[in-house]
């Protein structure tokens, strides 16, 4: 299907839904399922974010502004993954501990307001990586729209762009327990620790940005695109080195592969590989 098509049928989906709730983390995918939602229902459609030690501020004010510039019902929710021992072990199905925690709220919060269905916003490039939170979806009977309606990732970017939506070019995000390599425990001041370090590093500019918390090291990965001025920089070098090492990493350096999505993941093929 071509994306005209695609958006006419993720539309008629939507309106055969009584109400929806979307599960709105303020990224690209759930915006874009917000934003054609909030235009086929209005105000039977609510917009929902999940708050925790795992989702950095930054990305908590943005779902808040991007809600507004939608024009779309919000509601920020507490979730507790971090009192779940599972979670807090971060073994390979993390995410799944974090997502069936996130559902049980946002089923709550449905049935409070009398709502039909609950939308997530993973899109069919999503199916391919390795995401044991969609396990969790399927289970609390979640209905991902995109893929429903057959959509890419890129699909998602075009018709944001076309829709005029403000974040349509945003950079993947993911939660903060994600720095943390399997099997290292989730703590809160290791969160806190990735937060201020990633925090510094898009002060500077850059725009697609991990620090990976590997034991006392932090390997930094940037897009492939911007790791020469981080390189030739010396400035900004020593500033990163200095205030990350301030937060209690021994030791800083740069990945020279780049940012790449899942990274950490490579850790779980290479056991497979050697099973």
């Amino acid at each position: 299907m071509i994306l005209e098509e695609k958006t006419e049928k993720i539309k008629s989906l939507i309106r055969e839904m009584d109400s929806t709730l979307v599960a709105f983390s303020g990224g690209v995918d759930s915006t874009l399922v917000l934003a054609l939602a909030h235009e086929v229902m209005g105000e039977r459609t609510l917009a929902v974010t999940a708050q925790s030690a795992s989702v950095p501020n930054r990305e908590m004010q943005a779902s808040r502004q991007l809600a507004k510039e939608i024009g779309a019902r919000h509601l920020v929710v507490r979730t507790e993954e971090m009192s779940n021992p599972e979670y807090r072990a971060n073994p390979a199905n993390r995410c799944y501990h974090c997502k069936t925690e996130l559902y049980s709220n946002l089923k709550r919060v449905a049935e409070q307001n009398d709502i039909s269905t609950i939308l997530n916003g993973i899109n069919l490039d999503d199916l391919g990586d390795y995401r044991p939170g969609i396990d969790s979806a399927r289970e609390q009977g979640v209905r991902s729209p995109l893929v429903e309606a057959e959509f890419s990732k890129q699909d998602v970017r075009d018709l944001s762009r076309a829709m005029g939506l403000s974040i349509w070019n945003k950079p993947a995000m993911a939660c903060l327990s994600s720095r943390i390599p399997y099997g290292q425990p989730v703590t809160a001041e290791k969160l806190s620790r990735v937060e201020q370090a990633e925090d510094l590093l898009l002060s500077f500019g850059f725009k697609q940005v991990r620090v990976r918390h590997l034991g006392t090291k932090a390997c930094i990965e940037l897009d492939q695109n911007e790791i020469p001025r981080y390189q030739s920089d010396e400035s900004i070098q020593r500033s990163v080195q200095e205030k990350l090492m301030a937060l209690g990493f021994s030791c800083v350096v740069l990945d020279p592969e780049g940012y790449r999505m899942g990274s950490l993941n490579e850790a779980l093929l290479e056991h497979k590989d050697h099973v």
